[in-house]
């Protein structure tokens, strides 16, 4: 039986005990392929609120009325949000980490940073942010969620430091595909060029990196898709996300879903293509999902989307006929 080195193992086995990671959503983010810096709409398939639970957690922490409206990006010189930015951080954490306390009686945390592009900012701001982060009680670690062309150098330097101070640090880089045909037709606002280098130059630093797939994109292939995963493990990585691709509301996709111009993954053919991606992923690679989905009305395909625990036990039976453990 092949045992699948799991988020939650890897966390057992690096600090000797259960470690949550806490999800991170900051008034201003955005993506330069949503503000028109390099594309305009955003991903095809992109609703944030899908996907982010801590981005409807964005409090009562307002901006004065007076204050303007500001998107992070490089160029900005002033961040009139940053302590509103701040105070989300340490209110969403405290929410989450006193939930997982009370709940599952965790006691270790790694903030995550999850919705939009975390790097996307000016270094002054991250630079805030993440410390702040770091100072939080029982934190052990940041996982920051980012773009592979959005990452500066200084910003790769300053993780680097962290990780020599005896901070676990991740940089979780949303890949989706290596063809550059269908990171165009989804509207990625980047191609292929420079991934290698940037996952070398990231983990010469001492800083892990978790590459992003979605599997069931426009127009690939079962062997496209496979592909993409054993070209990321050629790169070299740390860790893995994959998860189906799904139709909400309010994006692109759903109008070519409503036109009949896509067709969801069926989640047989998505678990045959997760027993063929687990039987490759070396066992010293985490793990980190193999799902997910929307849980509520704004999700409309496939409806195996709506239910992890459902999506979970069919792919663990499916896995353990298969001879892997997960």
């Amino acid at each position: 039986m092949k045992k699948i080195l799991t988020i939650g193992r890897y966390f057992k086995s690096r600090f000797g005990q259960r470690v949550r990671k806490i999800p991170i959503s900051l008034q201003g983010f955005t993506c330069p392929n949503i503000d028109g810096s390099v594309a305009k709409g955003g991903c095809i398939y992109c609703r944030n609120e899908s996907f982010s639970p801590s981005i409807v957690k964005i409090s009562n922490l307002d901006t004065p009325a007076n204050a303007p409206k500001i998107e992070m990006n490089f160029k900005i010189t002033q961040n009139p949000l940053l302590e509103n930015q701040v105070a989300q951080l340490k209110e969403q954490f405290k929410w989450h980490s006193e939930f997982h306390k009370n709940k599952f009686e965790v006691r270790k945390y790694l903030v995550y940073f999850q919705s939009y592009t975390n790097t996307y900012a000016p270094f002054d701001t991250l630079k805030r942010l993440y410390q702040e982060a770091l100072a939080l009680p029982n934190v052990v670690g940041m996982s920051i969620g980012t773009r592979v062309d959005c990452v500066e150098d200084r910003v790769l330097d300053l993780l680097g430091d962290y990780v020599k101070k005896g901070k676990e640090i991740w940089l979780e880089y949303g890949i989706q595909s290596v063809y550059d045909e269908t990171l165009k037709a989804t509207n990625r606002g980047h191609s292929t060029q420079g991934m290698a280098e940037l996952f070398k130059k990231t983990r010469q630093r001492g800083i892990k990196v978790c590459a992003h797939l979605i599997y069931g994109l426009p127009k690939e292939t079962p062997e496209m898709m496979l592909h993409s995963l054993k070209t990321i493990l050629q790169w070299g990585v740390d860790g893995l996300k994959i998860h189906p691709l799904y139709v909400v509301s309010g994006t692109y996709l759903e109008k070519l879903y409503l036109s009949k111009n896509y067709t969801p993954i069926a989640l047989a053919d998505y678990a045959d293509l997760i027993v063929a991606s687990l039987k490759i992923i070396p066992t010293d690679v985490v793990v980190q999902r193999v799902s997910a989905g929307a849980h509520d009305e704004t999700l409309l395909a496939p409806k195996w989307c709506f239910d992890k625990n459902i999506q979970m036990r069919y792919l663990r039976e499916k896995l353990k006929s298969a001879g892997i453990e997960y």
